[in-house]
């Protein structure tokens, strides 16, 4: 019993320095991620693919050292590598809507917009408050002449983001493509409420009064 005992003492305290080590290099690799994020974000490329790399040694299944290499890419106009890390950030994770919306934005670049429309649906599907999908998907429908899908996704993220004007200016913008003024004019007087010198949306609201009188009196 003695031996036993001795056995699962030992398994115990290896199982126990395993989980510790595991924590600690999650830990690492937490601190090395969010330090790549920080220098790319201040346009430090150099140091940011040094922490992304020190990541991947970290924890070699993580995607998010491989979007951040695909951000440093894109920046530097080199699409094709960025596309391609991008790609590696969904096989590792399939629910990385932040890879999604990195090959939507490089196929965008490159004209290929009926692609980004179909991954920044993708997406918003993962992460429908995806502001950068969102917006970049109204920049290809405008593109592609499709705007029912990209609508319902402008309501959704205004539902939980409703004094967001940039948003809703798109969404005003969309209502005009479909002939839907009157929802446009709605839209466009909520943004005047919070921002009564927005010259985009002055105009457009002139151009949606022009629409309505037209129809209304056939003139």
């Amino acid at each position: 019993m003695s031996h036993d005992n001795t056995a699962l003492k030992a398994k115990f305290k290896m199982d126990k320095r395993k989980i510790i080590e595991q924590e600690n290099a999650k830990q690492s690799y937490d601190e090395m991620q969010k330090s790549g994020d920080y220098y790319s974000s201040i346009g430090d490329y150099e140091q940011a693919q040094k922490c992304y790399e020190k990541a991947t040694t970290l924890s070699p299944d993580e995607a998010g050292p491989y979007v951040g290499f695909g951000i440093i890419d894109f920046q530097k106009g080199l699409f094709e590598n960025a596309e391609l890390a991008f790609r590696v950030a969904c096989r590792l994770d399939s629910k990385c809507w932040r890879g999604y919306s990195g090959i939507a934005m490089t196929a965008q670049k490159k004209g290929d917009y009926e692609k980004a429309f179909e991954m920044y649906l993708k997406s918003l599907e993962l992460n429908p408050d995806n502001l950068t999908a969102l917006l970049g998907l109204f920049q290809t429908s405008c593109q592609m002449g499709s705007f029912a899908k990209v609508i319902d996704y402008l309501e959704l993220y205004l539902s939980t983001h409703p004094d967001d004007c940039s948003v809703m200016f798109a969404l005003a913008a969309l209502y005009v493509k479909e002939g839907k003024f009157e929802q446009s004019r709605n839209v466009l007087t909520k943004i005047l409420k919070l921002d009564f010198q927005n010259e985009d949306a002055i105009n457009l609201l002139e151009e949606v009064e022009r629409n309505l009188t037209t129809k209304q009196t056939g003139i």
